[in-house]
């Protein structure tokens, strides 16, 4: 176990940012755990214009900025974010993770236009449908948060994108009631892996940041990182 308190990367989904770390972040500085939350950008040519690429550019530049040990902790398409910079980190922690390839061909068919307009057609009663189990405020912040995002990056994301097996302790926390990525895929995943597994009982996709059972799953990945949060490469400058 090292001495040193981990920092902590927190990579949104499409769709999200860094807003929805908040309680994360709470938690983690509770047990002295040092977390940053990433809020992705579009590519200099616009939303529409925004490549799979750019956005793990931010995700590596900004783990390059922690000190060791450092750890990457990413949601959905932020897990996939997380997994193809793990030579960057010294741990990972997937949720609910849009799974590279070959696990890409277990998620459901889905269409995505130049910009999916998440942000700008939010709606209280499909923000509702996505938090079954957020209280009312967090229902209402959430709708307010959700941003448009590039179809661009969730077509390669969907198509399949190689990530090398990490050479790092790896954690991967799962919704027992995801309809977005699979649970099954999610197990799958974490067994190929050789992965550590969290099981939500509650939630769905976003539930473990935004949930009522999100502070006990933060606490749960908090201890695990302070476990498992050993530098693997050389000392940061």
């Amino acid at each position: 176990m090292s001495t040193t308190p981990p920092a902590c990367l927190l990579i949104h989904g499409a769709g999200g940012d860094a807003w929805e770390w908040t309680l994360w972040r709470e938690v983690f500085a509770a047990g002295d755990v040092h977390a940053d939350a990433l809020s992705l950008v579009p590519g200099a040519g616009g939303l529409a214009d925004t490549r799979f690429d750019d956005y793990l550019d931010q995700v590596c530049a900004a783990l390059a900025r922690l000190p060791r040990p450092r750890v990457a902790v990413g949601a959905s398409l932020g897990g996939l974010l997380a997994a193809c910079a793990a030579g960057m980190a010294d741990a990972l922690v997937l949720v609910n993770p849009l799974p590279p390839a070959p696990w890409h061909t277990q998620l459901p068919a889905r269409q995505w236009p130049a910009i999916v307009r998440w942000g700008s057609g939010a709606r209280l009663d499909g923000t509702r449908r996505a938090l079954p189990d957020a209280d009312a405020a967090t229902v209402i912040e959430a709708m307010r948060g959700w941003r448009d995002e590039s179809g661009e990056v969730l077509r390669a994301a969907h198509a399949g994108i190689d990530v090398a097996r990490p050479l790092v302790p790896v954690l991967c926390i799962v919704s027992h009631a995801d309809d977005d990525v699979p649970p099954a895929t999610t197990r799958a995943l974490a067994a190929s892996w050789n992965a550590d597994l969290l099981v939500c009982e509650t939630g769905r996709h976003v539930g473990p940041l935004l949930g009522a059972a999100a502070a006990d799953v933060a606490r749960q990945a908090r201890d695990w990182i302070r476990r498992r949060a050993v530098p693997t490469g050389p000392p940061s400058p």
